[in-house]
């Protein structure tokens, strides 16, 4: 007897059940990529932001402390802003000035090279000398050789090796010259050399050019060379350098103090206030004023010169600005064009003090040489007002 045919049902997957899964675990996997390519990405930004935290606050402070010490021990009047012929044998060099049409190297607190919206280049001065502002008259013309004759008193805190600056009474006669002191006269206790030769790097061979008259000229200690603080910052392909004097090997060319640092940017802040007579820091107790941001020398004393001594003597305070990088790049999409940072940082924009108008800069953070766009990078800004205190406590 026949048996009827039946369907036998087979164990395992069909093929609709395969296709089904095969979709749900391709969803799946998607998912997780893309979960997974979020958190590198915001691990990364998170990291990069870390990285300019860290270079901008360092960046920042570097120059802030410089700032505060600047004009220690050329705060007199007959020495701030003096146009100043140094030549050093390690090859330092004061930044250049514009006076009057002409560019000078003036020996300043501040001095700020202003680049538009390129990285300024930024200088600090001060010296380290115990007495401040240790000075000696001339008690006999200087018209050549190596020493200067003053009065028969052993100059206060004046050793071997201190850096000294001659500057004439009234600023302009003459322009003002610093030396190295290399000795003490034999037969005369007030006699001071500055001979050339080995340790004595600041000493021309052959003396000054300049002639400087007895009782309108005076000789300065900054202290000494090894400590002297003349310090220009610049930036350079996405890295703060820095030009020091006493620091070896970073004399002509300068030294990388931290990277992914695309710009740093400064501003006068003067007091322009009119006072009858001879302008005095301190006249009432209330101190210097800032009365008007500039990124650029003006008159501040308002004598018809731009960059001339009074005007770096009402120098108050200074506006810094440090723009860092992430190190994190943000790649391309598919047109080749990145939207990590949509516009240039913006710069010295909020108002301080509440009376003084801010004068905004736009900044330009591209790097030269980088292969790619500067949208692809993220930005942080860092500022800071230091005041010039050493420009108001005068001799």
């Amino acid at each position: 007897m026949n048996q009827p045919n039946t369907s036998m049902r087979r164990g395992g997957f069909s093929l609709v059940e395969l296709l089904v899964s095969v979709v749900i675990g391709m969803l799946a996997l998607l998912f997780a990529t893309r979960l997974i390519i979020s958190g590198e990405l915001n691990k990364d930004a998170a990291v990069g932001g870390s990285d300019s935290m860290q270079n901008g606050m360092l960046a920042l402070y570097s120059l802030s402390n410089d700032a505060g010490e600047s004009g220690w021990g050329i705060n007199d009047p007959m020495l701030a802003g003096c146009d100043t012929v140094l030549t050093d044998g390690s090859g330092y060099v004061l930044p250049t000035a514009a006076r009057g049409g002409v560019n000078i190297t003036p020996l300043a607190a501040v001095l700020i090279q202003s680049n538009g919206s390129n990285p300024d280049v930024i200088a600090f001065n001060s010296g380290t000398s115990q007495s401040g502002n240790g000075s000696a008259r001339l008690f006999a013309d200087y018209l050549g050789g190596a020493q200067f004759t003053i009065d028969s008193r052993n100059p206060y805190t004046f050793q071997i090796g201190d850096v000294m600056v001659i500057a004439p009474l009234a600023q302009g006669s003459v322009q003002c010259s610093l030396v190295q002191l290399s000795g003490f006269g034999a037969a005369a206790a007030n006699t001071l050399l500055f001979n050339a030769g080995t340790g004595f790097r600041f000493n021309p061979a052959g003396g000054l050019a300049n002639i400087y008259r007895q009782n309108v000229s005076y000789i300065y200690n900054l202290g000494p060379a090894t400590q002297l603080h003349f310090h220009t910052w610049s930036v350079a392909n996405g890295v703060l350098l820095l030009r020091a004097a006493e620091l070896p090997g970073a004399e002509r060319a300068g030294v990388s103090v931290t990277d992914n640092v695309v710009s740093i940017k400064g501003q006068y802040g003067f007091d322009t206030r009119v006072v009858a007579g001879t302008y005095d820091p301190n006249p009432t107790g209330n101190g210097m004023q800032i009365t008007a941001w500039s990124a650029t020398m003006i008159d501040a004393d308002g004598d018809g010169v731009v960059g001339s001594p009074g005007d770096y003597q009402r120098i108050a305070a200074v506006r810094l600005a440090v723009v860092a990088r992430s190190k994190t790049v943000e790649k391309p999409d598919s047109k080749g064009q990145c939207t990590a940072t949509a516009e240039l940082p913006t710069v010295f924009a909020s108002t301080a003090p509440a009376t003084v108008a801010a004068v905004p800069m736009q900044v330009n953070v591209a790097v030269a040489g980088d292969t790619l766009a500067w949208q692809c990078y993220r930005y942080r800004v860092f500022e800071n007002i230091v005041p010039i205190r050493n420009a108001q406590w005068r001799p």
